[in-house]
């Protein structure tokens, strides 16, 4: 669910309570739609995330690692101006809007104490984290709206500060019993959630439902339930859950959730910042990916389909070559009739020696050519038909081989967590030749090499898992052990990953959660008893001249493993 106006209350109760008169040490903007604050509060060093993702808007205090830019983009140089060495004087909500107010105080060029405030408008598409000065006044913002965008709202540099339009609403907390009662007023018997929808601000479609639900849909008994529910808000009665539906984290709110019975399950959250830092760590990391590294995705994604378009003419073409044993049949039906043939014949009508019944066949002819010239004719098809079957066949083994590198990539693509790794990956396709090598002075670039991702299995051995083809040679062909312990699934792309064996034989419970790695950082991430081969780095060979990431292996084992990005988690090394 998107961060609603109540659960974003429940938000801003806990970064109060955590960073309430901290200081601001530095910020960074990670992303195109991020900024972070690392901020020193009550309690201790923490990190501050205020996301104006127009898919998943949202402030809270996150652990997760996040890659920055070279570069910071201009954004984040005016905010360390006019923000590094502030202190946080108060967050504020406006009732019942998805909307935070950080004051802050800090000194500007003068020396002097001067407050600002960082406005973050978590409303979908018209996200927004917006910078003000003491008078209100707009110093900038993420996303500039000119008149051209909204005619009834204009959020420019130099403007003075207006909230959203309010939607046409009664506001549930503010409203007197009758205000609630005529709300609540039904005459047209329209659904109880919709009903909630439309009357209320602040209310998101989970919760109306939820509420319809405890309801039992009686329209008698909906305001008791909604008194219970307000007073629960004033209170600020908010417990963080988790909706998972068959293991996967589906949607998150603040109160348990009993509308989908048995097969959804609530569980509950230590605190908000913990729950969106869970639920949200996949989803950001495919945006991240997606708005970084889209021009890479775009050029793999056509060659692919190139390829796989050629890939179809050649086997339809193979498939035409299948019958060239006719072709020389036919040319041996001519040369035994050439007796009876003339030139100038545009159909010879003989007996089909090859058939078991010796049937009469039709046999069509070039007018211009001599009967033996026909005859040849036949001979010369059947022989280009031959020598196209062999090359073809060579050719789609070659194109097969490329559709699955160009898969590989995909799935690296995917697998990166920041510049570095797509920068690796464009390395990578500019060497085999998928990208165009830019121009560059007499100087060549340095080149980028990133590290595998690290893991320590639960009896402490090491585990490399590589994020893209380049790390998967490195590790399998230059780094690893003969003795140390390959994995990979079995016909499925995925990443190597190698289980160092430091010179004694790994436990169980090690080669397993190598496994379950390998599986998880696969294509076959969603599903259930993956199988993954697992061998000495000695039986694993990579051919002459094959393609990054490409190699064979002789002999091996294989495991059937479920997938499971919890242990993941567990097991990675910050």
């Amino acid at each position: 669910m998107p961060l609603d106006a109540i659960c974003l209350s429940a938000v801003a109760e806990e970064l109060r309570a955590a960073i309430g008169g901290g200081k601001i040490d530095k910020i960074y903007q990670p992303g195109r739609d991020e900024v972070m604050l690392a901020v020193r509060g009550p309690a201790g060093n923490v990190k501050l995330l205020l996301s104006a993702s127009p898919s998943q808007p949202r402030a809270q205090l996150t652990t997760l690692p996040r890659e920055n830019p070279e570069k910071p983009p201009m954004f984040c140089m005016l905010l360390r101006k006019h923000l590094t060495g502030g202190r946080i004087l108060d967050i504020t909500q406006p009732p019942m809007e998805r909307l935070l107010d950080v004051r802050l105080e800090t000194i500007d060029e003068l020396g002097d104490r001067v407050e600002r405030r960082l406005v973050l408008e978590c409303m979908g598409r018209r996200a927004n984290l917006i910078l003000l000065d003491a008078e209100g006044r707009i110093v900038d913002c993420l996303r500039r709206v000119d008149g051209d965008l909204s005619s009834k709202r204009q959020v420019l540099p130099g403007m003075f500060y207006r909230l959203p339009p309010a939607p046409d609403k009664v506001n549930p907390l503010t409203a007197t019993p009758e205000e609630l009662a005529a709300a609540l007023h039904n005459p047209n018997g329209k659904a109880m959630d919709k009903l909630l929808l439309d009357a209320f601000t602040g209310i998101s479609p989970l919760i109306a439902r939820e509420l319809a639900f405890r309801a039992g849909e009686d329209p008698e008994a909906l305001p008791a339930v909604l008194d219970r529910f307000l007073e629960d808000v004033r209170e600020n009665r908010f417990t963080p859950y988790v909706l998972v539906r068959e293991g996967k984290p589906v949607d998150f709110t603040f109160l348990p959730i009993l509308q989908y019975g048995p097969q959804t399950e609530c569980r509950r959250q230590e605190s908000f910042s913990k729950l969106l830092d869970d639920f949200y760590e996949t989803r950001d990391q495919a945006e991240r990916t997606r708005q970084r590294g889209q021009d890479l995705i775009k050029a793999v994604t056509n060659a692919r389909d190139r390829v796989a378009r050629k890939l179809g003419r050649q086997e339809k073409e193979l498939e035409a070559t299948l019958d060239r044993d006719r072709l020389r049949e036919l040319g041996d039906i001519v040369t035994s009739n050439l007796h009876a043939m003339e030139k100038g014949m545009a159909v010879l009508r003989a007996m089909d020696f090859y058939d078991p019944e010796c049937k009469e066949v039709e046999i069509k002819l070039d007018p211009l050519l001599t009967p033996q010239q026909n005859a040849a004719k036949y001979y010369k098809a059947y022989n280009k038909a031959k020598t196209a079957e062999e090359m073809l066949s060579v050719q789609i083994s070659k194109g097969e081989r490329e559709l699955e590198y160009l898969n590989s990539v995909l799935e690296a693509i995917a697998l990166a967590e920041g510049e570095r790794d797509l920068l690796e990956i464009r390395q990578e396709l500019t060497d085999t030749g998928y990208l165009r090598r830019a121009k560059t002075a007499a100087k060549r670039e340095k080149r980028v090499a990133g590290r595998p991702m690290e893991f320590r299995s639960t009896a402490g051995l090491r585990i490399s898992v590589g994020k893209n083809n380049t790390q998967n040679d490195q590790l399998t062909a230059k780094q690893a052990g003969k003795w140390d312990i390959w994995f990979h699934t079995q016909k499925i792309h995925g990443s190597h990953v190698i289980l160092w064996t430091e010179g004694r034989e790994p436990d169980a419970q090690s080669l397993s959660e190598a496994a379950i790695l390998a599986a998880y950082y696969s294509q076959a991430r969603e599903g259930t008893k993956v199988p993954v081969d697992y061998t000495p780095v000695k039986y694993v060979k990579k051919p002459a001249g094959s393609r990054p990431g490409m190699v064979i292996y002789t002999t091996c084992q294989t495991a059937y493993v479920d997938p499971d990005g919890e242990l993941a988690r567990k097991l990675r090394v910050k």
